[in-house]
């Protein structure tokens, strides 16, 4: 495994703890103390990492070739009923994580353009836009349990609640199907962004 893997992995950890750490400071905000209660404020990585999704799975893919690198963090629990309004707390407190991805991107993105890198600093800034964006654009998938999935069902009015319990009892067939083959379909969005950014 050679720096720049290392450096990728590291840069997919970071990003994946600061996106749940903004669905649980959202959550707070919003009257859902949860994630604050169970110390998922923090911003010390060990709190939020999952060894299979933060490091052993990425660590696979990248040794391996994979041709595209998944991770993720401990999901942050929130329960919508704590807030005032639970439909759209629930999908306010899902959009704060990709947004606060596609925050870091943009900051990335900027500082790429406001000052000259060594190779290894460019190659460490550009990891954190790619990463950030693919993150945000992953996440807002509907499907459960990706975030996209509450902003769906916030959406979605009761008589379309078919839908949702589909979406539901076939979430992880859908989701596997989706890594696999979804890919081609996210892909030019996250490149498309990235090359608006930089």
């Amino acid at each position: 495994m050679n720096i720049q893997n290392i450096i990728f992995v590291v840069v997919l950890i970071i990003s994946v703890v600061l996106h749940e750490i903004a669905h649980g400071y959202a959550a707070d905000k919003l009257g859902d103390p949860t994630a604050r209660l169970q110390g998922r404020l923090s911003l010390n990585p060990l709190v939020h990492l999952d060894w299979l999704g933060s490091v052993i799975l990425p660590f696979l893919l990248i040794v391996s070739g994979a041709p595209f690198v998944l991770g993720w963090a401990k999901p942050v629990p929130f329960n919508p009923y704590n807030m005032k309004n639970p439909k759209w707390g629930g999908a306010i407190v899902a959009i704060a994580g990709p947004l606060t991805n596609i925050a870091i991107a943009i900051v990335g993105a900027i500082t790429l353009q406001l000052f000259s890198f060594s190779a290894g600093a460019l190659f460490f800034i550009t990891s954190v836009i790619i990463t950030n964006i693919a993150l945000a654009v992953f996440n807002l998938v509907p499907i459960p349990p990706l975030d996209g999935h509450h902003i769906l069902y916030a959406l979605l009015p009761s008589r379309f609640n078919h839908i949702k319990d589909f979406l539901r009892r076939y979430s992880f067939i859908i989701l596997i199907i989706f890594v696999v083959y979804g890919w081609q379909f996210i892909s030019p969005i996250i490149l498309g962004l990235y090359n608006i950014l930089v």
